[in-house]
């Protein structure tokens, strides 16, 4: 695990590769959490999701932010976007995180915590009145910080797989 500093800074074409290395840990994570509900990975999941992120960069509502260290490279991502209303999910325009990771080797150190003060900073800086996520139900050391950046339950997803 590297002892420098943790860097927040805009992701880059640079970082896709990376990207798709964290986002496939998330499918993996998620998968593990409850696989009747998230989708398995398989072969293609870190080069499609990399892929996939690649295709927000240029977008002016979408926050995309890497945390770096100059021994490790690139060990987390935050990925979120400025949205109008949701009719869907009964909300009003709102920043809303898609995904937060951080590498496993290098949680424990405030890295989730400074990923999100960005994207909340950049949210109020273009002000949205309320920031949403989502996160799964078994992943209590999200949520543990989530509450600890002032979010609160208000909606809760239930699953159920047709026979």
């Amino acid at each position: 695990m590297s002892t420098s500093p943790v860097a927040i800074r805009r992701a880059s074409p640079d970082d896709v590769r990376a990207l798709g290395r964290l986002g496939a840990l998330l499918v993996r994570a998620h998968h593990a959490f409850d696989p009747h509900r998230f989708i398995a990975p398989t072969p293609d999941t870190e080069e499609g999701y990399g892929d996939f992120l690649g295709t927000q960069l240029d977008d002016p509502d979408v926050l995309l932010y890497v945390a770096t260290t100059e021994s490790d490279g690139v060990i987390g991502y935050l990925y979120a976007g400025m949205e109008g209303h949701d009719w869907m999910s009964l909300r009003g325009p709102a920043g809303v995180l898609h995904d937060m990771v951080v590498d496993p080797a290098h949680r424990g150190r405030g890295t989730g915590r400074l990923l999100l003060e960005t994207a909340l900073a950049e949210f109020d800086a273009r002000g949205a009145p309320m920031t949403v996520l989502w996160t799964a139900a078994r992943n209590e050391a999200a949520q543990r910080l989530f509450a600890r950046m002032g979010f609160r339950p208000t909606m809760l997803e239930m699953t159920r797989e047709s026979e």
